[in-house]
């Protein structure tokens, strides 16, 4: 019987990742360990906190910002970056176009896997906070395909949560569908821009309802 661990957690922010492949689990623990927001953290405050010629302050400073931008002000103004993160956590940012609710209630759940060119058959019907919605739609009975390149067949996800688990930058947050056959919530691909096209939430999702298209 194998023994091979099939699950990591970041020590530095409790991040869980599993997979039954370890090979893929591998992967998906590198990336995480490159853009981990707390590990990069605790590295900047280390480097802040370390002594330093005060001549040297302003140098030091300004090289810790040149190269990592985003981890410094995050180390240096955490109270400043939290309003954003909650921001970001709760959505928003793009106009949405369509209603989850309605009058379609004659639907059953849809059979995976997402049709790979669904792009060459179906047309944009709206957005959801600035997230391209495929037709045809019916809610909440039918909801279509989501996403550019992160994509997700609504009708076919059955809200497992492993693309959720396996993203290694968070991508995906729950989006409450009460109403939808396969199920009353759906990962939402709320942060589609910050995808690493590292491709993990395609190759676990169970009913493979996902589909990534790497920008060309």
């Amino acid at each position: 019987m194998s023994t091979t661990v099939t699950e990591y957690v970041c020590q530095d922010c409790g991040t869980l990742l599993r997979h039954t492949n370890p090979t893929t689990l591998e992967s998906m623990r590198d990336v995480h360990n490159q853009l981990c927001i707390v590990k990069r953290q605790k590295t900047m405050a280390a480097q802040v906190a370390a002594p330093k010629p005060a001549a040297a302050s302003a140098t030091t400073t300004a090289k810790i910002h040149a190269t990592a931008p985003a981890a410094a002000a995050a180390a240096s103004a955490p109270a400043a970056t939290a309003p954003a993160s909650a921001s970001a956590a709760g959505g928003g940012g793009g106009p949405t176009t369509i209603s989850l609710t309605g009058t379609g209630t004659s639907y059953s759940t849809a059979q995976g896997p997402i049709d790979p060119k669904f792009k060459e058959k179906r047309q944009v019907t709206g957005t959801y906070q600035g997230i391209k919605v495929w037709g045809p739609i019916d809610p909440p009975g039918q909801l279509g395909i989501w996403g550019q390149e992160v994509c997700i067949d609504f009708d076919i996800c059955v809200a497992d949560g492993a693309c959720i688990e396996a993203c290694p930058v968070n991508v995906y947050e729950w989006l409450e569908t009460p109403g939808h056959p396969a199920s009353d919530k759906k990962a939402f691909m709320i942060r589609e821009k910050d995808c690493i096209f590292c491709m993990a939430c395609e190759n676990v999702c169970p009913p493979q309802a996902v589909k990534i298209f790497n920008k060309g």
